[in-house]
Formats: C-alpha cells, structure tokens, sequence
C-alpha cells in the first residue's frame, strides 16, 4: 500500500495544497503517467498478471471515460469533497488494518465491477489507488504480483484518462507546460522519497503517511463545505 500512498497519495496533495482542485487533477496525470512508467520499468507485469487483470483495465476505461464526463460537469467544491472523502476512506481503512479477502471464485464478476469503480473514481479524482489497491489486496496477491498489477493497471488508466480529458478539452496548453514542469520536479521528489523510505522502517513511514493524508483529506472536506 505505501507504493500507492507515494505516488497518487503524496505527490498529488501536495500539489492540491496550492492549486484549484479540478485543475490540480489535471495537471497531475503526466507526472502520475510517468512515475508509474518507471514503476512498471523496474518491476514489468508478467504476462499472466497483463490476462488477469485485462477484464480490470478494460472496464476501468469505460469508467475513467465516464468519471472524466462528471469531472468536466462538477463544480470544484464538489471535485474537492470526493477527493477528500475518498483519501480519508483510505486512510481509515490502512488504521483499521482492514484486509478483505475475496474468493477465488467471485474474481471473474467482481473483477468488471472493481475496473469500473476504479476507472470512475479516478477519472473523477485522479486517484483510482483506493479500489484498486483494496482489490489487489483482497485478491491476496504475492508481493511481487501486487507491484506489478499497480504498476501495470495504474499506468493504462492514466492514460486513458489523459485521452478522455483531452477530448473533453479540458487539457490546455497551459495545463500542460505545468505539467510538464510538475513532472521535473515529481521525478526529483520520488528519488528522494525512495531514500527516505529505505531509511524509514516499512511501519513507521505507513504511521507518517497515514497521518498526513487523514490531516489533508480532513482538510479538503472542510475547504468543501
């Protein structure tokens, strides 16, 4: 889960703390797209793990499609609200230490209705970790498959969603010479993140993440209001 917490959950808030949510969102998705390029770079996805989780990615699309659609028609107090209910939903989860575990059986039905949940959530918040991280690990994959489904399925639903945000113009020419600034420096951050977390042990950098994004989600619910 702390893979997820870097990427979507750190370099992304931080950025919230001084942009307008809807706009943040937007200019977050080529550096989220290359970090997580990297991430796969160093871990790959097995060719089973790319069937298994195909069924996943495929409804993800159409979910990210739909989820960008309300993205463009929502004001930025409400894109605000659910980003920051949605963090707090995930910290809660991590201090509750819930671990759902889902049998073998029920993945070829829940796998569609994971990819579609995910794909609305992010195309809506830019941050489909939460369910997708949720049913990664309610599948109980090793760690190296967990790696390589986040990094294979994080990658292909960033871009798509950068394809859906362009086609709805709402990603300018101006959006994207920040982004491509932001991504310099997320590159930068992630190297020094990675430093710090081979310091750290694995508890206390999870302890240090979760209460910084229980303090920033209970803050964007409160901006909302």
């Amino acid at each position: 889960m702390a893979r997820s917490w870097d990427d979507d959950g750190a370099v992304g808030p931080v950025v919230l703390s001084v942009l307008v949510a809807k706009t943040s969102i937007l200019v977050l998705i080529v550096p989220n797209i290359v970090m997580d390029g990297v991430q796969f770079a160093r871990r790959g996805a097995p060719l089973a793990t790319v069937r298994r989780m195909a069924t996943l990615v495929a409804f993800g699309a159409v979910g990210t499609v739909l989820g960008t659609r309300l993205l463009a028609l929502l004001s930025s107090r409400t894109v605000m609200l659910i980003l920051g209910g949605f963090i707090l939903l995930f910290t809660a989860f991590g201090i509750a230490r819930v671990s759902p575990r889902l049998p073998p059986r029920w993945e070829p039905w829940a796998s569609p209705v994971a990819g579609f949940v995910a794909g609305v959530v992010g195309g809506i918040t830019s941050v489909p970790g939460t369910p997708l991280v949720l049913y990664f690990y309610a599948l109980g994959l090793s760690k190296h498959e967990f790696v390589s489904a986040v990094a294979f399925t994080f990658v292909l639903y960033k871009v798509v969603q950068l394809a859906a945000v362009t086609w709805y113009g709402l990603f300018t020419w101006t959006l994207l010479r920040w982004s491509l600034l932001l991504t310099v420096v997320a590159l930068a951050g992630f190297a020094l993140g990675l430093r710090v977390q081979d310091r750290l042990d694995q508890r206390s950098f999870n302890r240090a993440v979760l209460v910084f994004l229980t303090l920033l989600g209970a803050w964007l619910v409160w901006r909302a209001l």
